[in-house]
């Protein structure tokens, strides 16, 4: 049976014009206009935060994974 492999878990939340990313087991945030930006930007501040670490000491695999959730507020119309 194979180990289970963990992905890098990330939250995603808005806040006013910004989309922010926090890590939520690796202590990383990075902010875009978009959400278009902030997948890059998530990417690039992942392999910064991991480059020259032992992985397996975060129990992530040899490529990691990233398991993103986004947090959407709900706005009431009114009128």
């Amino acid at each position: 049976m194979k180990s289970q492999q963990r992905a890098v878990q990330i939250r995603i939340t808005q806040y006013h014009s910004y989309w922010i990313a926090e890590g939520i087991d690796l202590a990383l945030v990075t902010q875009a206009p978009s959400l278009d930006a902030l997948v890059v930007n998530i990417r690039e501040a992942v392999e910064l935060h991991l480059d020259g670490e032992d992985l397996e000491s975060f129990g992530l695999p040899p490529r990691q994974r990233i398991h993103a959730t986004i947090e959407l507020k709900l706005w009431a119309k009114r009128g």
